[in-house]
């Protein structure tokens, strides 16, 4: 469940806090910011870090640009561990699945997803850059059933944040229990977080095509690959182009 109407000023306020020294830490800029619709349903994907906290920093500064308060899609995991589930449904996160998806788009929100998931934000440093939606269908499916508008907003700059190792055990423990072990570091070796510049780049929305139930999986696939190649060219106009430490 997302919280109520009620509740939502004082989480935005919690929330905002943690998030602002964060901003500073990373001296983050928003790009696109104009390509935001003001008002009806919006689907905004964004790439998956490993650090994660880069998508909410984003939402923040849609938030105090136009005044609408993002719901976010989360995998079910996140919500069956002990403190971090109740800290994103207090952040407006709700389990993943395409009803609960349709339910806020259609009630003319702004739903946050990262369609490559965690196994997307573990990939190792050789695949930087990379958008890893090759088979995640699910947000064009979404889209398009909905006829809501896409927004891709890429940050490149945060697989810069973590060094991820290559490790095979890692990707097996995913695949088989859904449970993200990676092998990584940040700051000078550290577990914090480097101090890379972080810019999000928003592309003009993506329309999809008036559904057709008979010709719905040409027509996701259509989408699909269109929205994939868009997010990858974000991503690699705009990549980094100093080392990390």
């Amino acid at each position: 469940m997302t919280q109520s109407t009620a509740d939502l000023p004082l989480v935005i306020d919690a929330v905002a806090r943690v998030l602002r020294p964060l901003r500073r830490y990373h001296r983050h800029e928003v790009h696109g910011l104009e390509h935001v619709p003001r008002e009806g349903g919006v689907l905004v994907a964004v790439n998956h870090s490993l650090a994660s906290y880069d998508g909410f920093l984003l939402a923040l500064a849609i938030f105090e640009e136009t005044g609408r308060i993002p719901a976010g899609l989360a995998h079910d995991r996140l919500f069956q561990l002990p403190l971090i589930g109740d800290l994103v449904r207090d952040a407006n996160m709700t389990p993943a699945s395409p009803q609960a998806g349709a339910r806020l788009l259609r009630e003319g929100q702004m739903v946050f997803l990262a369609p490559g998931g965690m196994r997307e934000a573990i990939r190792p440093e050789a695949e930087r850059y990379r958008v890893s939606w090759a088979d995640r269908l699910g947000f064009a499916r979404l889209a398009l059933r909905t006829g809501v508008p896409v927004l891709l907003a890429a940050c490149p700059a945060a697989d810069d944040i973590y060094t991820v190792m290559q490790m095979p055990w890692t990707q097996a423990v995913y695949r088989r229990f859904k449970l993200p072990l990676p092998l990584a570091w940040g700051h000078r070796g550290s577990p914090l977080p480097r101090p890379v510049k972080l810019d999000h780049y928003i592309a003009p929305p993506f329309t999809p095509p008036a559904h057709d139930p008979y010709q719905e999986e040409e027509q996701v696939e259509a989408f699909h690959r269109q929205l994939v190649e868009g997010m990858q060219a974000l991503m690699s106009a705009n990549a980094p182009l100093t080392s990390i430490d």
